[in-house]
């Protein structure tokens, strides 16, 4: 067979086509008679070119592909018309138009925007810094000694070339006293990093932290802060009581407890029956943070503070379990709504 009557059954097969229209039964019948794979025209074509001549095969194999080629695509084609063609579409243009689905705004960042809002009101303002950091800024520059166990392996994330995940917002208030002006205002709020997990711990959390550095910085300037910080954030009637700690890189230093909010100071599961719940570290910048930065500490002082994000959504959503920040469960975001009102 030549390539004249291969284009012979290639119109053939065009006025099967055409009278078959969009009848998917007589398309389906067109493509039993052609390209059907046990007894279609393609398939006898095939046979008949194992007994070619040799000098003939190429041009005919050639000619026969771009025939079989031809079929598919047309078939094709007619398949996909004829659902369309057999079916009426109906639009109703007076129907109302469908809202899109709204996302959630996390609880963690519910908390971190009034947090923030309410220390610009106070006259801060918001930093940021790397979350992979060096041991200068992350240890060294915070008076944490090479001995202290906040930079076991346990307790680190550690990188090549000397470099860490940082274990706390901190590093970010070195790099601002090295960097900007005195007197500084700041709040820093982001991840961290710690190998830590269970019902209340999480390898990666949220904090805030709050830096004031100027000249006659005190004590008391400290507790007037947290407690107005603490009062709008929770509660007016919320009392607010510091106990002496420590912290490397503050001194002196104290850990900060609201009443419950719970029980309101009557004992409870969620306080332990003590009334109280810590919500922060804080204390004045030590000295020898402050020459690290190259302040000098006779002239400036400042005071620090820092608590963990997730922990103050669990008080203030009241939440059962840290797990349910990091679920990414729809069900549970969506009960804060588009704009985070529970």
């Amino acid at each position: 067979m030549t390539a004249p009557q291969l284009q012979a059954v290639r119109a053939e097969f065009d006025a099967e086509l055409a009278a078959a229209g969009r009848d998917p039964a007589r398309v389906e019948e067109v493509r039993i008679r052609f390209a059907g794979r046990r007894s279609g025209v393609l398939r006898e074509l095939e046979e008949r070119l194992k007994g070619l001549p040799r000098e003939e095969k190429p041009a005919y194999g050639k000619a026969l592909n771009e025939l079989k080629q031809y079929i598919s695509e047309r078939l094709e084609q007619a398949r996909r018309g004829v659902g369309p063609a057999r079916e009426e579409i109906f639009l109703d243009v007076t129907l109302p138009g469908r809202a899109p689905r709204l996302g959630s705004v996390h609880p963690v960042t519910l908390v971190r925007r009034e947090i923030e809002e309410i220390f610009l009101r106070m006259g801060y303002s918001v930093a940021d810094g790397p979350e992979v950091e060096d041991d200068w800024h992350n240890f060294e520059a915070l008076n944490i000694p090479p001995f202290h166990p906040a930079r076991d392996t346990q307790d680190t994330f550690y990188l090549p070339g000397g470099l860490l995940l940082r274990t706390h917002t901190s590093p970010v208030q070195i790099r601002a006293m090295e960097t900007m002006e005195l007197p500084l205002r700041l709040i820093i709020p982001g991840r961290v990093y710690r190998r830590d997990s269970d019902l209340r711990h999480s390898p990666m959390f949220h904090q805030v932290e709050g830096l004031v550095v100027g000249e006659g910085i005190t004590f008391a300037h400290l507790r007037a802060t947290l407690e107005a910080f603490v009062h709008v954030l929770f509660d007016p009637a919320l009392k607010v009581r510091l106990r002496p700690s420590f912290f490397p890189f503050t001194e002196p230093s104290a850990e900060v407890d609201i009443t419950c909010i719970l029980c309101r100071g009557q004992g409870c599961a969620m306080c332990s029956g003590s009334g109280w719940i810590e919500i922060l570290g804080a204390g004045m910048v030590d000295p020898r943070v402050l020459r690290a930065c190259r302040i000098d500490p006779q002239r400036y002082s400042g005071f620090a503070f820092g608590c963990g994000l997730d922990r103050v959504a669990l008080l203030k959503y009241g939440l059962p379990d840290l797990r349910l920040l990091f679920s990414g469960d729809e069900r549970f975001l969506r009960q804060f709504g588009s704009e985070g009102a529970l």
